[in-house]
């Protein structure tokens, strides 16, 4: 039992040292496939959130991560690729990338969308060298039974974030500490 919960561990330690380095780039996904990732994964939120689509028709800009990989054990780490959507069009590419430490053990997938609300918000995302999830403009993680009750006319955040297309199995999903920087395709 000793040697199995070792060799888990160093799994996971090999998982998250990849994840941190980030992909090799012969395995990174084109500029094609993560437009078409993102898309897809916007569709999916839109299908099972109604309030993310209204969100999605007066937003400035949305950012798409279709896949993060997250995983850890004790310390943990996350990262993948985005696309930033505005007006229906690509606008960029960004990475997602954090580190933590504490009580956590798992690994999983999911991806998230950041719907930037203001002008100023998509602006801060800009001219900020990697933006950083909590220290900048509002930001309101929405679970689905709150999605429910939301509407266009009660906005009052800069910044909304869904997650969608969750697999795997890890304790909690947050975004407080999590860098996003832009990337060239």
């Amino acid at each position: 039992m000793r040697y199995f919960r070792v060799t888990i561990v160093l799994l996971v330690l090999g998982f998250v040292t990849g994840t941190l380095i980030g992909p090799n780039p012969a395995q990174a996904a084109s500029a094609a496939e993560l437009d078409r990732d993102a898309r897809k994964g916007l569709e999916m939120l839109y299908g099972k959130t109604p309030a993310s689509k209204a969100l999605g028709e007066k937003a400035q800009g949305i950012l798409v991560f279709p896949s993060i990989t997250k995983g850890g054990f004790m310390v943990g780490g996350q990262y993948g690729e985005g696309v930033l959507i505005q007006g229906g069009k690509t606008a960029g590419y960004y990475n997602t990338v954090q580190v933590s430490y504490g009580l956590q053990a798992g690994i999983q997938k999911y991806g998230y969308a950041l719907f930037f609300m203001s002008a100023s918000a998509l602006k801060w995302l800009d001219k900020s060298d990697g933006f950083e999830l909590g220290t900048g403009p509002s930001i309101v993680v929405v679970d689905t039974g709150a999605a429910k009750s939301m509407s266009t006319t009660t906005l009052q955040a800069e910044i909304y974030a869904f997650f969608f297309d969750q697999k795997g199995l890890m304790g909690g999903l947050g975004l407080q500490g999590t860098k996003v920087t832009r990337i060239k395709k």
